[in-house]
Formats: C-alpha cells, sequence, structure tokens
C-alpha cells in the first residue's frame, strides 16, 4: 500500500484537485493496476467525491486579504500542526499540496525539516499551480526550489519564468484545467430570440469576504445600467451559501436572477460580464465575453499590495495579453458609478466587443489544450517512479 497525501484550501483548488486523482487514477490502473494507492489530506467536497479521506474540510476556512489571515491566524495554525502531524504519523511516499501557496509551501517546509528528524522518510512534494511569484516577492522561487520536487504550472509563462531563476528546479507546464472542463462547450454565443435583451454575467466571486465587498458596488452598477439601456442581469455563484447573500443584496432587484453554477451557460449567453479579478476573468476570456474586471479589499491589504505587487494588471486575460484588454477597476476605482460606466461603453459598442472578441482568442489559444489533469498525473508519476 502506498500513500498519496493531499491538501486543498479553497473551493477552486478543491475541484483541481478532485480531477487530478482521478486523473492518477486512471493512470495507475493503466501502468501499475497491482499498486493500491490510498489518497488522504485535506480539502472539500469533491476531493471527498473522488475518494480522498479527509481529516477536514480545509475549504470551509478559506480567506481572502491580509486582514483576513492575520485574523484567523490561530485558527490556520491548528489545522496546519493537526495535518503534519498526520503526514509524519502515515508517512506518505507523496505529498501534493494544490494552489493554496501560501499555506502549501509553508507545510512543505516544514515536513521536510520533520522528514530529516524522522530519518529514512523523504516524500515528493509537489505543487499544483504556482503561487504569483512572478507578480510580486520573485524571492519566494528559491524557497519553492528548496522545498518542493516539482512544479506543475498551469500558465505558458511560467516555465521559462523559472528557469531563469530556479534552473535546476523541475517546473513542468501543463497547460490550464479550465481548457478541459469547457471543451464540451462551444464558445460560441448562444443564439436568442431577436427580442430577448441583453445580458450581463454578474461575477462576484467566490469568498465571503469578496462578496462583502463586491456586491454593493456591483448592484449599485447594475441598477444604472438599467436604468439607461434595457438588460438584463443574472449572478452567478458556486455553492448556496453564497447565493443567499447574493440574494440579500441584489433579492429584490427587477430584471435578473441568482444561480448556483451553471456559469458556462451563462457566459455563452452573455453580453457582457462584471467580475471579480480572478481564474473567472479567464473563464469570460475563455468564452470571449468582454469583461469589467473588479477588485476591493480591506485598506490594510491593498496598502500592502499595491507595494509588492510588479505586474500592470490584475486580471491574468489582460497580463496573457500583455495590455487592458478587459476594463480593470480596483479598489476605490470600483464604485458601481465607474463600473457602470466602463461596462455601459462595452454595452452600447458591438465594434469595441467584437474587437476584443478577436482579443480574447487569442488569450484562450495560449492556455494549451485540454488534458491538464491528465499530463499533471503523468508527471507526477514520473516522479514518483511508481
Amino acid at each position: 500500500m502506498k500513500r498519496c497525501m493531499v491538501i486543498a484550501g479553497e473551493a477552486s483548488g478543491d475541484l483541481l484537485a478532485a480531477e487530478l486523482v482521478r486523473a492518477l487514477r486512471r493512470q495507475l490502473d493503466k501502468k501499475t493496476p497491482k499498486v493500491n494507492v490510498a489518497f488522504f489530506g485535506a480539502g472539500g467536497p469533491m476531493m471527498q467525491e473522488a475518494g480522498v479521506e479527509l481529516a477536514f474540510d480545509m475549504t470551509s476556512h478559506a480567506v481572502v486579504g491580509l486582514v483576513e489571515v492575520i485574523r484567523n491566524y490561530g485558527k490556520f495554525r491548528r489545522l496546519f500542526q493537526q495535518l503534519l502531524e498526520l503526514a509524519v504519523e502515515r508517512k506518505p511516499e507523496a505529498i501534493i499540496c494544490v494552489d493554496f501557496s501560501g499555506f502549501n509551501r509553508r507545510f512543505a517546509h516544514a515536513v521536510r525539516a520533520r522528514a530529516c528528524q524522522e530519518g529514512g522518510w523523504r516524500p515528493k512534494i509537489i505543487q499544483y499551480v504556482s503561487p504569483q511569484v512572478w507578480a510580486s516577492r520573485p524571492g519566494r522561487a528559491e524557497k519553492m526550489a528548496r522545498d518542493f520536487d516539482l512544479l506543475l504550472a498551469i500558465f505558458p509563462f511560467e516555465k521559462a519564468w523559472y528557469e531563469k531563476r530556479t534552473p535546476g528546479f523541475r517546473v513542468e507546464f501543463v497547460g490550464h484545467p479550465m481548457v478541459e472542463r469547457h471543451q464540451r462547450f462551444s464558445k460560441e454565443q448562444t443564439s436568442l430570440q431577436p427580442s430577448a435583451l441583453p445580458l450581463i454575467a454578474v461575477l462576484p466571486g467566490s469568498r465571503t469576504g469578496e462578496l462583502q465587498r463586491h456586491l454593493p458596488v456591483m448592484r449599485e452598477a447594475v441598477e444604472k445600467i438599467a436604468s439607461e439601456v434595457s438588460v438584463r442581469w443574472r449572478m452567478v455563484l458556486p455553492n448556496e451559501a453564497l447565493a443567499k447573500a447574493g440574494r440579500e443584496q441584489f433579492g429584490l432587484m427587477k430584471g435578473g436572477e441568482i444561480r448556483v453554477g451553471g456559469l458556462e451557460e451563462t457566459l455563452k449567453e452573455a453580453c457582457i460580464a462584471i467580475a471579480s479579478t480572478g481564474t473567472v476573468t479567464l473563464e469570460c476570456a475563455w468564452f470571449g465575453v468582454p469583461t469589467v474586471a473588479i477588485y476591493k479589499t480591506s485598506w490594510g491589504t491593498y496598502q500592502v499590495g499595491k507595494r509588492i505587487i510588479q505586474v500592470p494588471f490584475l486580471a491574468m486575460p489582460n497580463l496573457l495579453a500583455k495590455k487592458e484588454v478587459f476594463p480593470e477597476l480596483i479598489q476605490n476605482a470600483a464604485s458601481g458609478e465607474r463600473i457602470a460606466r466602463a461596462a455601459l461603453g462595452l454595452l452600447t459598442n458591438p465594434d469595441r466587443r467584437k474587437a476584443i472578441g478577436r482579443e480574447l482568442q487569442s488569450v484562450a489559444d495560449s492556455l494549451g489544450e485540454a488534458g491538464a489533469p491528465e499530463r499533471a498525473a503523468g508527471a507526477i508519476l514520473k516522479e514518483l517512479d511508481f
């Protein structure tokens, strides 16, 4: 019996980890069917459904921003220690850390230290999804190379970035898992009845803190847009708890709806989107939806962030395109009035939307082909030599 520990800390990481575990099982069944691998660790319901034995649900503790991290420091320290003791007790041959970079890099370092004390145990430690060290604090790359055996990158420029700074560190570009998930959906927009009003996709984020800051200005923006042009709106959220928060803010507003899931169908139908910066802006890009990207955080987190972030944009489609394809409104600039002005500039200009669509096709093409989980699983099994 071989053991593999898997750690994911957010809903997006839970999905990534579940896809990866299933791909690992498929390849193990083909390659070494007599090898039995037990997966355990911490994550969320999707990992559990994929057959991972969870010590606890880590996704329920997800936070965003420096202030929230400090406020929850004691809780995360307890979870960290619990996982570390579990790793030492079971001594897995591999530890796969999925996204959640602040927690996972420290965990990898702690495991390395404990493994030296234990003697005879040196697990392979893999990070799936690079932290954005290329955006801020690039010195973390050396720490990554020290603590991890393999890094699986999902953006095309990351492998070369690490090769310049940590040439001995094994980094593999496996492609973006989003391509695998959405390949069954055509990127062509859904044909609508001529009488159908343009649809605005409202995508405020996947964490409670993001919704608290984004929902008020998004509501104000949608109200201002609707006062000038006839539109529909649809908010998409990943779970019922967040949808409840959305209903409290948007519930009585006419002309729209709030859904749990169904992002692909919404983006196929949407004319434009108003979205939190993050992975969802890539999904908007994949479906060719012109988007106003916004982000608001606590004052303290923003003050720290603006001093250390070294890239010109926060929305990944803009970074991949190397220019502002999506208008970005960050912190104080993300007011309801400004969001509405930017959105109306897209809604009322079909030529501009078409031009953005052409830019987005290049962004989507850069993400690689479908099959990222399988390529990631193959790279891991090569590293483990199972």
